[in-house]
């Protein structure tokens, strides 16, 4: 973005500075030499983090990788809770409140991503082991190879020590390959 004394210039708006009315396509159109004369600045827009990793886009709140049993403000555990139609409330069950990390979640999109691809020919396997016709070989080395990523990105992902490795863990997927 454009500024002039700590104020920002909307680019494609018409503007004044001083007695003098600019029209709206004059950054565009002027030189960086003519802009520096009326002290007018480019500021880059800052870098937004990746909202999958980080909260709010900010590089300094990454997400949990590890799923994280919830406390209330006195250390109490935390339950889920259901309806209780009886006493029209809502009820703590047995089962701990977790809040899943990014390690749980994106475990979870890699088994549904090579589940999908295997969906195609599962009916294969059905009849290979019902009534033994052979799996034709290349259906048989994609099943494997599906298998193959899934089980290195399960492996890597729960190995990650922090989000930057984690990161680049799941920027590294050969589904394809």
């Amino acid at each position: 973005m454009y500024y002039q004394n700590n104020k920002p210039l909307p680019v494609g708006r018409a503007f004044t500075l001083g007695d003098i009315q600019y029209p709206a396509n004059w950054l565009q159109l002027s030189s960086a030499e003519e802009r520096a004369a009326l002290g007018i600045t480019w500021v880059a827009d800052p870098v937004r983090a990746d909202d999958r990793f980080f909260w709010g886009g900010d590089v300094n709140m990454p997400k949990e990788l590890n799923d994280r049993e919830e406390f209330d403000a006195e250390g109490n555990p935390l339950y889920v809770q259901v309806y209780d139609a009886a006493t029209e409330s809502m009820v703590d069950t047995e089962e701990r409140l977790v809040t899943k990390g990014l390690k749980s979640q994106w475990t979870a999109q890699v088994k549904d991503t090579a589940g999908k691809q295997l969906a195609a020919t599962d009916w294969m396997v059905i009849r290979k082991a019902e009534r033994g016709v052979d799996i034709p070989a290349d259906v048989a080395a994609k099943r494997a190879a599906i298998i193959a990523e899934a089980d290195r990105l399960e492996a890597a992902i729960a190995s990650s020590a922090d989000v930057a490795s984690f990161i680049a863990v799941v920027s590294d997927q050969r589904w394809g390959e």
